[in-house]
């Protein structure tokens, strides 16, 4: 892979070109192929309105762990908090057969995001 840089018009152009591909596709799928696909993608935006709905519950939480923090003036980060949930986290995503590298990877971003909410209240 060399990193060219990109042509924003040819990147629209391609972007435009897949687009009426992927549309000619859906014209040529069969009613109840299309009515399959329709009912899956609805599953799949409730799903990610609830994991929206849980992150905003999940960082509400973690705002009060880091005024907790910061009214005892302890360190934004925990390692060992966060390994510890890094490792439970692998081992329910492999009971759920999710990929327990992508759930790390998923809560690795999450605790990056909360370690900065910490340190933004601790300066405030």
């Amino acid at each position: 892979m060399t990193d060219q840089p990109t042509d924003p018009a040819a990147d629209a152009v391609a972007a435009d070109v897949a687009a009426a591909d992927a549309a000619e596709a859906m014209a040529q799928v069969d009613e109840a192929v299309r009515a399959e696909l329709t009912s899956l993608r609805e599953s799949i935006d409730n799903i990610d309105a609830a994991v929206v709905h849980m992150l905003a519950e999940r960082f509400k939480a973690t705002q009060r762990v880091g005024r907790l923090k910061a009214d005892h003036k302890l360190p934004p980060a925990d390692p060992a908090r966060e390994r510890e949930q890094i490792t439970r986290l692998r081992e329910l995503a492999a009971g759920a057969h999710l990929d327990p590298v992508f759930a790390e990877k998923f809560l690795n971003f999450i605790i990056a995001e909360v370690i900065r909410h910490h340190e933004a209240i601790a300066r405030s």
